[in-house]
């Protein structure tokens, strides 16, 4: 299996913004973006000339690394998008957000999506009453995640909603901390998602 071996912190120092990667490390003064807010690598404090190229395909790095996708991946999630009903940059997004992992990460079940993805393949949680071990798993309106009884006692699912509080859930989501259950509401709007994404550089890039 493909896996990103390299420092995450690298990454939203790449990006020029935090991209909240390593959970609760993203809050603290660690942060590398705090210590070190230029792009990494012996050219990282020169003066750069951006083309247009560069600027639509540094955002749509930000978007892969943000919800952990690679480019296989990611470019099937835009053919979705583009055969689909309606404007294809906030629909990419959308789909994007109903990723699994995403959603026990947007639940407060993990302290960051790389954890959700783990806490996912090693099979501690259940929709609709059947185990789930695929982070891709698409979840849908009505759906709901639950952590598995057997699981509910595993440290870091707990730790992560001690935690919840600092990031919230988001409207189109509900969750019962007491019974470890989460249920999708409503499909998310363009609205929802509050990380500064230009989804339209996206589409303009796939459409050259």
């Amino acid at each position: 299996m493909a896996r990103n071996t390299d420092s995450v912190c690298r990454m939203c120092r790449r990006e020029g913004m935090k991209l909240f990667l390593k959970g609760e490390r993203c809050f603290t003064d660690k942060c590398a973006i705090e210590r070190r807010n230029y792009p990494p690598g012996q050219h990282g404090q020169g003066r750069h000339k951006f083309s247009e190229y560069s600027i639509q395909l540094r955002e749509k790095q930000k978007v892969k690394r943000i919800y952990g996708v690679f480019e296989a991946q990611f470019r099937r999630y835009f053919s979705l998008a583009e055969r689909s009903k309606g404007v294809t940059g906030e629909t990419l997004l959308t789909t994007l957000e109903r990723r699994l992992d995403n959603i026990v990460f947007r639940l407060s079940f993990a302290n960051s999506r790389a954890e959700a993805r783990q806490l996912v393949r090693h099979g501690h949680f259940k929709v609709n009453g059947r185990k789930v071990t695929i982070p891709s798993f698409l979840v849908n309106v009505g759906d709901k995640i639950t952590v598995r009884e057997r699981s509910q006692k595993v440290a870091r699912i707990v730790e992560a909603l001690e935690l919840s509080q600092r990031r919230g859930v988001p409207d189109w989501l509900e969750i019962d901390r007491e019974g470890f259950t989460g249920t999708v509401k409503m499909l998310p709007q363009r609205a929802d998602l509050t990380m500064p994404i230009n989804e339209r550089l996206i589409v303009e890039l796939y459409s050259k």
